[in-house]
């Protein structure tokens, strides 16, 4: 599999990391379809002009865009929050794939409408059901937004790995100083 055909092909693609294509980000759709794994016809947010992205990338016939995935739609949508009855749970934070929700842990959380791709992986955990989609017409199609989106994807994840390495190194840290495993080990005989 060529890396440049999954990059020709990962650009074809609107970024919005919603998973509705049955793979867990864009990139991984167009992995798949660099090596047959996937059909052109599964990306919505992309809708017909996407797939007709993706059949010029690979050199295929068009054909129409396949509905057990999703419908195109015909204005973007973002999440909207309602926030009087959001109760700060930081749920839909994390699920965002590119960071376009803000708030904190019990305090009212918002989105930010333009770097909200439309991707609706915010709704499934929220357990008190107060996010909605609403239409946005100004916003770009997602594709016209998609290097932005990207690299926003991308920061979020170099931020999450950040943030585990960080705590795996205190854990660490702290296991090492710890008294009682300190205790512990010497008493098995190994070092802590």
């Amino acid at each position: 599999m060529s890396a440049s055909l999954v990059d020709r092909l990962d650009a074809a693609l609107p970024q919005t990391q919603c998973t509705r294509c049955g793979y867990p980000d864009c990139r991984a759709y167009a992995e798949a379809l660099a090596s047959g794994a996937a059909d052109i016809d599964q990306c919505p947010p992309g809708g017909q002009p996407g797939v007709a992205r993706i059949a010029a990338v690979l050199g295929v016939a068009e054909k129409p865009l396949n509905p057990a995935f999703g419908v195109e739609i015909a204005v973007e949508l973002v999440a909207r929050i309602i926030e009087e009855d959001c109760i700060g749970c930081t749920k839909c934070i994390q699920a965002c794939p590119v960071d376009a929700i803000v708030g904190g842990p019990n305090l009212m959380h918002t989105v930010i409408t333009a770097e909200c791709t439309g991707c609706e992986l915010c709704i499934p955990p929220c357990p008190v059901d107060c996010i909605t989609m609403a239409e946005q017409p100004t916003l770009p199609a997602p594709y016209l937004r998609a290097a932005h989106s990207l690299s926003r994807y991308r920061a979020r994840g170099a931020r999450l790995q950040r943030w585990q390495t960080e705590d795996e190194a205190a854990r660490a840290r702290k296991k090492a100083t710890d008294p009682l495993t300190a205790a512990l080990a010497r008493a098995k005989g190994t070092a802590p």
